[in-house]
């Protein structure tokens, strides 16, 4: 079994990481000035979510894990999250949260 990061919360750390990062994996200081944001976007996830794996949240919002590499398992899947607006409908949303919620502290340390 892959263990496999919800790509929700992946797209925010990618976003974190290009508002921060470096031009390349060179540029180290820049690069380092992304991994702490990027830990408190993952933790955030996290805690509202209840875990940060695909197969995991698949358990937690659908109360079991489907094999998207089956295409039965697949289709399944994709019948049950477009019913459900508790599912990766708003997995997503909470991903998005966490992720502008972080770049926008960035932008504006302070709060003003």
């Amino acid at each position: 079994m892959m263990l496999r990061y919800c790509g929700a919360l992946t797209g925010a750390i990618i976003a974190i990481g290009s508002f921060l990062g470096g031009e390349s994996l060179d540029d180290l200081e820049r690069n380092e000035k992304a991994i702490e944001p990027a830990v408190r976007a993952y933790n955030s996830f996290k805690e509202r979510v209840g875990h940060t794996l695909c197969s995991e949240i698949q358990r937690i919002r659908y109360g079991k894990s489907y094999r998207l590499s089956i295409p039965e398992e697949r289709q399944i899947f994709r019948d049950m999250s477009s019913r459900s607006t508790k599912g990766c409908q708003e997995v997503c949303g909470i991903a998005a949260q966490v992720g502008a919620a972080v770049i926008l502290s960035l932008r504006n340390p302070t709060g003003c």
